[in-house]
């Protein structure tokens, strides 16, 4: 449960920020249209924010950031020109227009350039509730990192050192507008506070943590929480084996099952598609997963984390199945890939929004229980994914399970398949997610995987 009580801040002047930001993005807008450009569009940002790292005890590092940025691409007919600035000054801005327009006319025709098309801009923007800023000073943000590693340092003799805590805060103000009159604001803030913690010693020594983090500081766990659960997870991890080489049932944890929806989302997504390096190629319409699994994309979903009403080209976002009944229902796309492929976008430009993957389990408990022999994966490591044929190699650790229960730690382990069987391997969902992710999905049971360990 949460205790932290700071006051948000008095005087929050980010409408009238969103209000200078717009109004530049249109001056730029006009310049580019002097200038001879058929379409243009403009993104500005500025991004404030507090990051305190301790460790020991100890003050390490107080970072204070306030950047923003400027992006100017244009289109001459199909010949498309982009550059950026940090500099509102008024010369810098006309200058920026100008290179992009040089760039633009020295380019190639590409067919597929250009914007989206206007029928499809949003026109509708409701509250996300994606806006809480926190007015977090450095000696309280300390205070709470403190705090933290505090508490996990007390939770157990076997706590030898720290990698440290953390706790930081950022706000984001954002501007998209276009040449179709198009102009779209957000306001996004974020908060986070977590810990890194060392058990054992010599060879025997294990690192491991936890971290909270959400939009709004009321949805963010206490401190001392999350240090008793990066204490509890580092303690788990001491005395660990290897294991046979063999197939067995693999559980991956939430915090780990997401990096699987990942991989799907890297192969479905346009640029991987146009070029041709995806293992799920023309794989629209087909069944992927057992029948009773699905994905819902929600990018309306209030106070989601990645909730907006358009997309990164202004077009209107709606919720939406990707995967229905183990049935790949569509790919992701922006407009550009879109064309390149001869389909719709799917208003996906610049990524996902908000993921519900569907659970038909319950929780991590019951999950171990149905595997009742297996692998629990709570740590992935290296990249060793093949995105053209799917092929799936990675280094894990977690926790070997007997009847139901965890019976000891393993790592040093390389757990591997290939994605499509893995897909369509899946036997359960969980209903234990980890709302720290915009992909919201619980722990993934894959029914067989190959295990190659050192015993």
């Amino acid at each position: 449960m949460n205790v932290i009580t700071t006051d948000t801040p008095t005087h929050d002047d980010s409408l009238q920020r969103l209000e200078t930001l717009a109004d530049i993005s249109q001056r730029l807008l006009e310049k580019a249209r002097a200038m001879g450009a058929t379409q243009a569009e403009v993104s500005c940002s500025e991004e404030r924010g507090l990051d305190v790292n301790v460790r020991l005890g100890e003050v390490e590092t107080v970072e204070s950031t306030h950047d923003r940025g400027i992006a100017v691409t244009v289109y001459f007919g199909q010949r498309k020109g982009s550059a950026s600035t940090a500099d509102l000054q008024e010369g810098s801005l006309e200058a920026t227009v100008a290179q992009a327009c040089a760039i633009a006319r020295h380019t190639e025709d590409d067919p597929a350039a250009g914007l989206a098309d206007a029928e499809l801009m949003a026109t509708h923007f409701p509250d996300l509730d994606g806006w809480h800023p926190w007015a977090l000073g450095a000696e309280q943000a300390v205070d709470l990192a403190l705090a933290c590693e505090a508490a996990g340092r007390g939770a157990d003799g076997r706590i030898s050192n720290s990698d440290g805590a953390s706790a930081a805060t950022a706000q984001s103000l954002s501007v998209y507008a276009n040449s179709h009159g198009f102009i779209g604001r957000e306001r996004s803030s974020h908060h986070s506070i977590g810990c890194a913690l060392i058990a054992g010693s010599g060879d025997g020594m294990q690192r491991d943590g936890w971290y909270t983090s959400a939009i709004a500081r009321e949805d963010l766990d206490d401190p001392a929480a999350v240090g008793l659960r990066a204490a509890e997870r580092t303690v788990a991890r001491l005395q660990p084996r290897s294991l046979p080489t063999g197939q067995v049932p693999v559980l991956f944890a939430a915090e780990t099952a997401r990096s699987l929806i990942g991989h799907l989302l890297g192969a479905v997504s346009g640029g991987a598609l146009y070029r041709r390096a995806s293992f799920l190629l023309d794989s629209a319409g087909t069944q992927l997963f057992p029948d009773w699994f699905g994905i819902d994309e929600l990018p309306l979903l209030r106070r989601g984390l990645r909730s907006n009403a358009f997309d990164g080209e202004g077009v209107a976002t709606r919720d939406s199945a990707l995967v229905s009944a183990g049935v790949l229902q569509r790919y992701i796309l922006g407009s550009y890939s879109a064309r390149r492929l001869g389909l719709k976008t799917t208003a996906n430009a610049g990524g996902v929004h908000n993921l519900r993957v569907a659970a038909n389990a319950g929780d991590r408990a019951s999950m171990l229980s149905s595997m009742g022999t297996g692998l629990l994966v709570t740590e992935l490591m290296g990249q060793g994914v093949n995105g053209v044929t799917g092929d799936y190699s990675r280094g894990a650790a977690g926790f070997w399970v007997e009847n139901g229960q965890i019976a000891y730690p393993v790592d040093g382990i390389t757990i591997a398949g290939n994605l499509k069987q893995m897909f369509a391997g899946i036997e359960a969902v969980g209903s234990d997610v980890d709302v720290r992710s915009h992909v919201s999905v619980g722990s993934i049971l894959v029914g067989k995987m190959t295990i190659a360990g050192n015993d």
